[in-house]
């Protein structure tokens, strides 16, 4: 006996046909959804790296403001350091080239005095007369040396010293206190302020 209701399989396949119909929307939408955040993904990346690229290049560029601002501050001080330089060697070699010119000038008067003893002397039979002249000018020669910060170097009685001393020979003493000490000077010792110019030649005793 046949079965009365039987399943028509067209009709079957006709179910399944508008099921995988009305599925499919939904399967896009997931689809496209998952397209759109891949795109997202990948556009907020660009964007970051777009924004470093930027940031960069403006950070650069303002480099290369401040290289050229530095660049120019040190040419300038360059330049000035080496004006400076140049005043500085001129005024030394102008001071050089005068440095006498002050010291010869007070030593004018001092000629002119010598000249006139020697003028005077002459007609002068009075020695004495001669000798204090010479001791006038001498003392005032001495000043003028002194006003240049110029002193003699003490020698005699002193414990022979090779910063001040020079020794031409040493001499035999009986005195005990005496030796290795200045008896005599040969030739006068000066210092100009603390340096020594001229050391005193000396006789040590021993």
């Amino acid at each position: 006996m046949e079965n009365e209701n039987p399943i028509d399989p067209t009709i079957e396949n006709e179910e399944k046909v508008e099921k995988t119909v009305e599925e499919t929307p939904e399967t896009d939408k997931m689809t496209e959804s998952t397209d759109s955040s891949k795109k997202g993904f990948f556009y907020k990346k660009n964007n970051k790296e777009k924004a470093k690229i930027a940031e960069l290049e403006k950070e650069l560029k303002n480099m290369k403001v401040e290289k050229a601002e530095l660049n120019d501050r040190f040419l300038r001080l360059f330049s000035e350091f080496d004006n400076y330089k140049k005043r500085v060697n001129k005024e030394r070699l102008d001071l050089l080239a005068t440095a006498s010119e002050k010291v010869i000038v007070s030593l004018l008067p001092v000629v002119d005095d010598f000249e006139r003893a020697i003028a005077a002397n002459e007609k002068v039979e009075d020695t004495q007369a001669i000798k204090d002249g010479f001791v006038l000018i001498y003392n005032k020669l001495i000043q003028l040396l002194k006003r240049f910060d110029v002193e003699e170097i003490k020698a005699v009685g002193e414990v022979f010293d090779t910063d001040f001393h020079e020794a031409v020979t040493h001499f035999p003493t009986d005195k005990e206190e005496d030796k290795g000490k200045v008896i005599d000077v040969t030739e006068k010792g000066y210092k100009l302020k603390d340096k020594v110019i001229r050391y005193a030649k000396v006789v040590v005793g021993q």
